[in-house]
């Protein structure tokens, strides 16, 4: 056996018999580099201040519809957008304002989106949005991607976007943390090495991705979602990759030294000395003695950042809907996505879970949507995800009746540029027409 497999087994049965089988459940310390969050209790800091905000638009069915960004890049097409939306019957517009570290809207932390930079001077597509969709009894809910950064073969033009001005925060795969380890983050190499490796392995991985464990990180979204909340009308706010991309995820230099810090106070001292000897040559010692320790940080990291936003939204606004998209299989989801949106309904983190049920087979869809629904508890706390580009249309309607019969609160399509543009068409009607004309109600 290797030293290092020697190593690994020694400071198991070392960890094992200091916990007694099991990863002790005790609050971890503070994480390397930063304080640890606190929770947000339910009040508005001193001296901040909220706009008044009208009253939230809620439906006892929700039709919703997920728009990506590209819908955003002039007046004509947020305009044109909402109408078609309204006159398809749907009634919530989940609109993507964050979609890789950057703005669709009036930012004050991340850049403009470049899609928006020959837009005209003073275009708010957000406002816009909310103005629109609100004349029309629609519900607008922000849909912000969390952890999903950045993707393509070039880096973004701005160099105050979070890829070019701070490299140490985005997430590295097992692959490479072992080589970036001692590299300097601001070393173009760096950077370059992290998006060659998406762009190799792009059935894997879509894109580069922010370290979840870093505190620095987790204030960026956090600011993020509460300068939403404050200033614009918005009815919800909508959490997407709010996960790690997989489980060969995140092997930075800053995540592997604060799992260490971490897990320091669960070993024992000679354990600990084991490990921290195996450390100064090999900086996976601890993640690869420790793995369900590992597993469990990397869970707590996610959580810990969905109850602060939930608090942090309540404190603000308690009427706006707090939601996230989930992969539909819970178990999956928390052991290779480390998404623990079980113990997220189970603790009240959140109002609503849109598991992403994006299949054509009926079966799996009612056993996904079925599954989530005894989770949630009430159906107002689940919104079924449907993918309406990977059914037909016939498909798409079976999946509304499905979700129906199961008794959820309404359903969300991805998505209305599909829908709009690139589905199938009956007599010149749009997809997303026939669908709510089938379905809702539309004329």
């Amino acid at each position: 056996m290797s030293v290092s497999g020697t190593l690994r087994r020694l400071s198991l049965l070392l960890f094992v018999t200091a916990t007694g089988c099991r990863v002790v459940s005790t609050p971890p310390p503070a994480p390397a580099g930063g304080p640890a969050v606190p929770r947000e209790l339910p009040h508005v800091e001193p001296g901040q201040k909220v706009q008044p905000m009208g009253p939230t638009r809620r439906f006892s069915e929700v039709r919703g519809v997920w728009v990506v960004r590209t819908q955003l890049e002039s007046p004509d097409r947020v305009e044109a957008m909402v109408q078609q939306v309204a006159d398809a019957g749907f009634n919530t517009i989940l609109v993507q304002v964050r979609g890789r570290a950057d703005a669709f809207y009036d930012s004050t932390w991340e850049p403009r989106g470049e899609q928006l930079w020959d837009a005209p001077d003073g275009f708010d597509p957000l406002a816009l949005v909310i103005q629109e969709a609100h004349a029309r009894g629609l519900a607008v809910h922000a849909w912000v991607n969390t952890h999903f950064i950045w993707e393509g073969p070039t880096l973004p033009v701005s160099p105050d976007h979070m890829v070019n001005a701070r490299p140490e925060w985005l997430a590295v795969p097992k692959e490479l943390g072992r080589a970036l380890y001692g590299m300097d983050p601001s070393d173009p190499r760096y950077v370059a090495v992290l998006r060659r490796y998406a762009d190799e392995h792009s059935d894997q991985v879509e894109g580069l991705y922010s370290s979840p464990s870093d505190p620095a990180v987790q204030e960026r979204v956090y600011d993020v979602w509460m300068d939403l909340v404050e200033r614009y009308e918005i009815d919800g706010i909508h959490f997407d990759y709010i996960r790690y991309p997989n489980a060969d995820f995140d092997y930075s230099r800053g995540a592997l030294d604060r799992f260490r810090t971490w897990v320091t106070p669960r070993l024992t001292p000679d354990s600990l000395g084991v490990l921290d000897a195996a450390f100064a040559d090999d900086p996976y010692a601890f993640v690869d003695a420790l793995p369900d320790a590992w597993d469990e940080f990397r869970r707590a990291q996610i959580t810990q950042l969905v109850e602060r936003g939930y608090y942090g939204v309540k404190a603000r606004r308690p009427d706006v809907l707090v939601s996230a998209a989930v992969f539909p299989d819970a178990d999956i989801a928390s052991r290779e996505r480390f998404q623990d949106w079980r113990s997220w309904l189970r603790r009240g983190f959140l109002d609503v879970v849109v598991p992403m049920a994006y299949t054509t087979d009926d079966d799996v869809f009612r056993s996904q949507v079925r599954a989530a629904r005894a989770l949630a508890g009430k159906r107002d706390r689940i919104w079924a995800g449907i993918g309406a580009w990977v059914n037909t249309y016939d498909g798409t309607l079976k999946k509304i009746d499905i979700a129906r019969k199961e008794d959820v609160g309404g359903v969300v399509l991805f998505s209305y540029d599909w829908a709009s543009t690139e589905g199938p068409t009956a007599k010149g009607v749009p997809y997303l027409q026939r669908v709510g004309r089938a379905r809702f109600g539309a004329h």
